[in-house]
């Protein structure tokens, strides 16, 4: 009697594949690699995901949710969303290794390479990054409701330049730049991209 193939964990495989994208880019990942980080035969990998841009697309939609997810936690973690952002630029800034939080955004990564990867995956990342400006500028709204924002704030312009310090951020831990350089920017950047009421 032939044996029975391993079922493999969907959850983990996901997991894996979103790694290794996210280190080698949709174009620098092989069968080959998906093979080996999956442990996976090619038909079973197409048998699960359909195809190599399908497995993309869902390690794309894995990272975004990843992503909301932490914007939520600082959100509701401090004592103000306003607090919970000044939060998560500050732990970017501190580059704890191992910190995923601190690394290059995959969604950025991509939105780099798209004009080469196809509609499909090219219009995805700008819908997840247009829906995760869209849920910090919820923050700031929130935050100018409850009086810590001026009542002029522009909560568009101020989640649009929130979302390009935690790349910036993440970029110069990506380089390895100073420990106490980086912490001190993640500080500037606090201090001007979410200026308190007065």
């Amino acid at each position: 009697m032939a044996q029975r193939a391993k079922p493999y964990d969907r959850d983990a495989a996901l997991e894996s594949a979103m790694i290794l994208f996210w280190n080698k880019g949709y174009n620098g990942v092989s069968l080959k690699d998906l093979e080996r980080t999956l442990n996976m035969k090619p038909g079973s990998i197409y048998a699960a995901f359909s195809s190599k841009e399908r497995l993309f697309l869902l390690t794309l939609e894995r990272y975004f949710k990843e992503q909301r997810e932490l914007l939520a936690s600082f959100a509701t973690g401090g004592a103000s969303p306003l607090e919970g952002l000044v939060g998560l630029l500050r732990r970017i800034g501190a580059n704890a290794p191992g910190d995923r939080a601190c690394r290059p955004c995959f969604l950025m990564r991509t939105l780099l390479d798209s004009p080469a990867l196809g509609d499909a995956i090219s219009e995805a990342v700008r819908s997840y990054l247009d829906q995760m400006d869209q849920q910090i500028r919820t923050l700031f709204i929130q935050a100018k409701s409850h009086g810590a924002l001026e009542p002029g704030a522009d909560t568009a312009l101020l989640a649009q330049n929130f979302h390009g310090a935690m790349t910036v951020l993440r970029t110069e831990a990506f380089r390895g730049s100073n420990k106490a350089a980086l912490a001190a920017l993640a500080e500037h950047m606090a201090s001007t991209l979410v200026p308190a009421r007065r």
